[in-house]
């Protein structure tokens, strides 16, 4: 019997394990915080800038920090779209890669 306790004690150890990050992942817990966090800034950039804006917009985050890329039309959206991800909790930091698009 005490092998057995020993065993699903252990068992439960490398489980919890497994779920622990380190310095180069994360734990389920941050993976799913960082895709909850993706989800609230598309939405906000949305509700800033409009659907069809958003969906140009490519958003990553990896420990509260948002990536965003893609190409936009003007300054003043680029800068949108920071300042709306800047202010939804959880959003340690704004990586700002959107590019202009060029003029013809």
């Amino acid at each position: 019997m005490r092998k057995i306790a020993i065993l699903i004690s252990m068992m439960f150890a490398l489980g919890l394990g497994a779920c622990s990050s380190t310095e180069s992942s994360r734990s389920t817990g941050q993976t799913l915080d960082d895709a909850s966090i993706t989800t609230r800034v598309k939405t906000a950039i949305a509700q800033e800038q409009g659907v069809g804006e958003a969906a140009r917009i490519n958003i990553d985050t990896y420990r509260g920090t948002v990536s965003l890329g893609g190409f936009v039309d003007t300054g003043e959206q680029r800068q949108a779209a920071a300042k709306a991800a800047s202010q939804v909790p959880g959003v340690d930091r704004v990586v700002n890669n959107l590019i202009l698009k060029k003029r013809q």
